[in-house]
């Protein structure tokens, strides 16, 4: 660590200590969506945490608020500001407002793509440690993972992993490879995130290494879980009318 670097929060490192092979849930819901709504989320964190949810990740200062003040367990807070390029807790300011909202832990994007206030990622957790604020850092690929650390992130996480171009089409299951590799190669807490659907998947990252796993859509997004089952049953449907076509009524 550089010796004008500041230190790894001591609160932040406790909490991810707590969090060892645990199961975090995203309560998020944007405008426009049916669940949008602070004391929305602030219920859907209540449940999951009566569910067994050791921590949750919460988008906007309103909703952390809300959620802080709903349950006792960690807040990973984040900001989502756009809908292209960084925005994910774009910039040190708005890392700064999720974190006096109440988040115990700030997400952010760490990827190799430029921030919105032109600051390198090292010179954002920089300031953020200066303030007592831990990082955790969204990345999309292994290089990215160990650049984030080597920036001072206390977690690294694979959130991004599909979603910024470094793969032709966003896949459809976990990043098991990019846990795998990642894992062993980092000496911070490495937290498994994006498209994990069933408990076998977060069982399956945690045995390759992740230290805590993620699970958001498959949780806590009704109208994408509805899709999926409607959108099943009707491929069901359509191949038993292949199978036993109707048959014409006889004269």
């Amino acid at each position: 660590m550089s010796p004008t670097r500041a230190p790894r929060p001591a609160r932040t490192t406790a909490a991810l200590h707590e969090l060892a092979g645990s199961l975090i849930v995203s309560c998020q819901a944007l405008p426009g969506e049916a669940l949008h709504g602070s004391e929305i989320m602030a219920r859907m964190a209540r449940a999951a945490v009566e569910g067994g949810a050791a921590a949750v990740r919460i988008n906007s200062p309103e909703d952390v608020d809300a959620v802080r003040q709903a349950v006792a367990v960690p807040v990973i807070g984040l900001w989502k500001d756009g809908e292209t390029g960084v925005y994910i807790t774009p910039t040190l300011a708005h890392a700064r407002r999720v974190a006096e909202a109440g988040a115990d832990l700030v997400a952010l994007d760490a990827t190799a793509r430029p921030r919105g206030d032109g600051l390198t990622l090292a010179e954002t957790i920089d300031a953020l440690h200066r303030l007592g604020i831990g990082v955790l850092a969204d990345v999309s690929t292994h290089e990215e993972g160990l650049a984030a650390e080597a920036a001072g992130a206390d977690a690294v996480a694979t959130t991004l992993s599909g979603y910024t171009g470094h793969t032709a089409a966003t896949p459809r299951s976990p990043d098991f490879a990019l846990i795998a590799s990642l894992a062993p190669a980092l000496t911070v807490p490495l937290i498994a995130e994006g498209r994990i659907s069933t408990p076998c998947e977060a069982a399956r990252a945690l045995s390759l290494g992740a230290h805590a796993v993620v699970v958001g859509g498959a949780i806590t997004r009704p109208t994408s879980i509805t899709q999926r089952f409607a959108a099943d049953i009707r491929r069901q449907s359509a191949r038993s009318a292949a199978a036993h076509p109707a048959q014409e009524p006889t004269a």
